[in-house]
């Protein structure tokens, strides 16, 4: 994944309960893709909340986010990606490490992606905590446990699909606020752009998969 957890911005979010959470606020909004951030009360990293939406059913969306082994063709900065454990159509276990620039080192993940659909409102949700123990800790990569993903995939029409997705990281590690802000801002935008064309793909325009109705 050249992309984001589910990712490094991808990928991976820890939610906290909403008494401990303050309000969303609006960073950015551009090109139909808004940015919210919300402090968190035991991070000085703050949330970041995407909402948008996409020209494909939800079955396309979990299709793209779910083929983990293409996910550098998008998600922001991700280096490489490769599945771990194939649990099922809707389960898998993942690694990725996410290139970040000098002076940073790379931060890696194992993330835990699992697929459910509520069978009255079709609404899709992925989740994608990182988990630890699964890929040993590499040499000069700095190895993220701290970190859940979330997307919310709320049907619109028969082609549409409001997208939310939901991160928090913990980066571990002191990090240069630029660039706490670049995967703030700058990732979450290209993510979602590099995902619109990452759709339209031969491979995913008419995807079906088996835990999405």
């Amino acid at each position: 994944m050249r992309k984001l957890l589910p990712i490094a911005f991808l990928l991976t979010l820890r939610l906290l309960p909403a008494s401990a959470q303050s309000e969303w606020k609006l960073r950015t909004e551009k090109d139909g893709i808004k940015i919210y951030s919300r402090q968190m009360s035991d991070s000085k990293v703050k949330a970041i909340k995407v909402e948008t939406v996409l020209n494909a059913t939800a079955a396309q969306v979990v299709a793209v986010v779910m083929d983990v082994n293409a996910s550098t063709e998008w998600v922001y900065h991700v280096k490489q990606s490769a599945v771990v454990k194939q649990v099922s159509p809707g389960e898998l276990y993942y690694y990725a490490e996410v290139s970040l620039p000098w002076p940073a080192a790379n931060r890696d993940f194992v993330a835990h992606l699992t697929v459910s659909q509520n069978p009255d409102t079709k609404v899709v949700t992925i989740d994608g905590p990182a988990v630890p123990g699964l890929v040993p800790v590499k040499k000069g990569i700095v190895r993220i446990e701290n970190s859940i993903g979330k997307w919310v995939l709320t049907p619109i029409s028969h082609d549409q699909t409001k997208i939310e997705y939901t991160i928090h990281v913990d980066p571990v590690g002191a990090l240069p606020s630029w660039l706490v802000n670049m995967f703030a801002t700058e990732a979450p935008l290209q993510i979602f752009k590099n995902m619109r064309q990452q759709l339209q793909k031969p491979v995913y325009r008419n995807s079906l998969v088996a835990v999405v109705q």
